[in-house]
């Protein structure tokens, strides 16, 4: 049985760029090409993903960027995840007859933050036109692309939902009445309408900034923003729970809002610096399990062996119990970061982590947290176990139904770097707009609809989200962007992969192509919020060795398919002056180019 391969890594001095789809990462390169930067690239090849993987992402959706400047040398975050709607309000929703928000419809959506995300990093660090960004996207949206088969399966299985439901929906994916073909060619004009109206309602103005500024206004306060306001005014539809809601995003909150610009957290591994964004996202359990394994021994273990997936998912189980006891919109919550990530906090915790896996979800009680603690503990119980599969929802042997995100890494001659993870507006959120060709997100999910917790609903909050790309630094020196789509097991699916690159001599396709894990023992981020105590998902090219050696240490072990795990991509730009990137070849989607 092949444990994994060795491939070799994509080299190029020009630039490198990876996503989860060829002609997306094509884009990214031609970009680079027209003279563009890292930051033009980044943006092209998001729009286009919209366009091409809308079962993973779309324009009502959300985005969080890391990003290092080799202008100003500093590493910093835009936020492009948009907060709860003024009309968000826990008695609003309990009002409706929801104890937890659904997955999907209108009450499940937060204000669209993506497109003024991708705006805001272009105007402060792109070169190009706006118009020379969308173009791409307009051609495969106009004159169309070959439908995935994922998509044209999620879309098949949601055909008579799309029919009974939101016909708006049904109208656009089922063109003719029929399920898009696996490769056929397809089509979503009236989006290319949408981005064509917008460029010439921004050219109105001189200069590229100005033409950026007037595309934000566009999107958030002209006509796409009274679209949306309209829509979801009028639109009353079926949603998860099985009953008839409306939304309650209004125009007034898209016009309030903008993305921002905040500095990254930051996490020191022997001898590297890993940047992550702040607990309105989960990318701080990835610093915090790097600092409970700092100690633990893992540099000395077999990268694929049974102590290595074990120290990792007892690591992982112990970060993400504090995830979620403690982790929200820090402009709404106090979230104890400082002792979190600290080194005396991970030494105590990391005595937990035993010689057998754990079934208990243990967070850590920070001094004047003990109640939000306890009262966190007895929601998470309600939530109660689940009998099946709490997964990453793009793995082959999963639903089609489910959406979930796309992953962009960039790094150009100059040495700027990008790492975005754009998610949301899946063409499962919610209806169609029909004026505008695409949906708003459901990200008001992961709110709860309890007072007084860092995850309970407020107007102006951010949802505690998974999305989490990651840019690390080698002795202060920017080197590695990376990331992946994959819900709650983004950072579980990272840390292995950054382990592997630190602790071995593996390259960075070797390192991605290595068999994969990760565990659901703690709730998920996503509706229903079950969990399963105890669970391990891993690949069966681990060996039947190293799984039987799990199951001995208690763990309950459910074995994946080879190559089924995890949409991992990365690029790294040497000290040697060599550009590198990789691909994950799971699901064979995801590409990496350079030159």
């Amino acid at each position: 049985m092949t444990r994994f391969t060795t491939r070799p890594e994509i080299l190029g001095t020009f630039g490198v760029v990876t996503s989860t789809h060829w002609i997306a990462s094509a884009v990214g390169m031609s970009i680079l090409e027209k003279g563009g930067n890292a930051y033009d690239a980044a943006a092209a090849t998001g729009f286009v993903l919209q366009a091409v993987e809308p079962h993973l992402n779309g324009p009502g959706g959300d985005l969080p960027v890391i990003h290092y400047s080799s202008a100003t040398d500093r590493v910093e975050v835009v936020c492009g995840q948009g907060p709860a709607p003024a009309g968000a309000t826990i008695e609003r929703y309990k009002a409706e007859g929801l104890s937890l928000i659904p997955g999907d419809g209108m009450l499940s959506t937060v204000i669209p933050g993506a497109f003024d995300g991708w705006m805001l990093m272009l105007r402060d660090h792109g070169r190009l036109p706006i118009r020379e960004v969308l173009a791409p996207a307009i051609h495969y949206a106009r004159e169309g692309h070959p439908m995935l088969p994922r998509v044209s399966a999620t879309i098949a299985g949601l055909a008579p939902f799309f029919e009974k439901e939101w016909p708006t929906s049904h109208a656009t994916w089922l063109p003719g009445g029929e399920a898009p073909a696996p490769h056929a060619l397809f089509r979503n004009p009236v989006l290319a309408d949408t981005w064509e109206r917008l460029l010439d309602e921004a050219e109105t103005k001189s200069g590229r900034e100005a033409q950026i500024e007037a595309a934000r206004d566009c999107f958030y306060r002209g006509f796409i923003a009274e679209a949306i306001a309209r829509f979801v005014e009028r639109t009353e539809v079926v949603d998860g729970s099985g009953e008839r809601h409306k939304g309650v995003l209004s125009a007034q909150d898209l016009a309030s809002y903008s993305a921002t610009v905040e500095p990254p957290l930051l996490g020191d591994y022997h001898g590297w610096t890993v940047a992550k964004t702040g607990p309105w996202g989960q990318g701080p359990v990835l610093l915090q399990a790097l600092a409970l394994l700092d100690g633990s021994g893992i540099e000395h273990v077999d990268p694929v062996g049974a102590d290595f997936v074990h120290l990792v998912a007892e690591a992982m189980k112990l970060a993400y119990a504090d995830r979620e006891v403690y982790y929200g919109d820090p402009a709404f919550v106090d979230v104890p970061l400082e002792t979190l990530l600290s080194r005396d906090y991970n030494d105590e915790r990391r005595k937990l982590m035993g010689s057998t896996a754990s079934f208990d979800l243990r967070p850590g009680t920070v001094p004047g947290h003990e109640e939000q603690v306890a009262r966190m503990m007895k929601i998470i119980d309600g939530l109660g176990v689940s009998e099946t599969g709490v997964y990453e929802p793009t793995m082959a042997h999963l639903s089609e139904k489910r959406g979930d995100t796309v992953h962009i890494d960039v790094i150009d001659r100059w040495g700027n770097m990008v790492s975005a993870t754009p998610s949301g507006g899946w063409l499962q959120s919610s209806p169609i707009i029909p004026e505008l060709g695409f949906c708003l997100n459901s990200r008001a999910q992961m709110f709860l609809l309890d007072e007084g917790l860092p995850t309970s609903l407020a107007p102006g909050k951010r949802p505690r989200t998974t999305l989490t790309p990651s840019i690390a630094l080698r002795d202060g020196r920017a080197e590695l962007a990376f990331g992946t789509p994959g819900g709650d097991q983004q950072d579980q699916w990272q840390l292995s992969l950054f382990l592997r690159l630190v602790h071995s001599e593996a390259n960075l396709q070797e390192a991605i192509d290595q068999p994969l894990f990760h565990t659901t023992h703690f709730p998920a981020s996503f509706y229903p919020r079950q969990r399963q105590p105890g669970h391990i998902m891993v690949e069966e090219s681990f060996g039947d060795g190293v799984i039987e050696e799990l199951r001995r240490r208690g763990h309950s072990v459910e074995v994946a398919p080879e190559w089924s795990i995890g949409r991992l991509t990365a690029a790294r730009h040497g000290a040697d002056g060599l550009l590198r990137a990789a691909a994950t070849p799971r699901l064979m989607q995801a590409y990496a180019i350079g030159r």
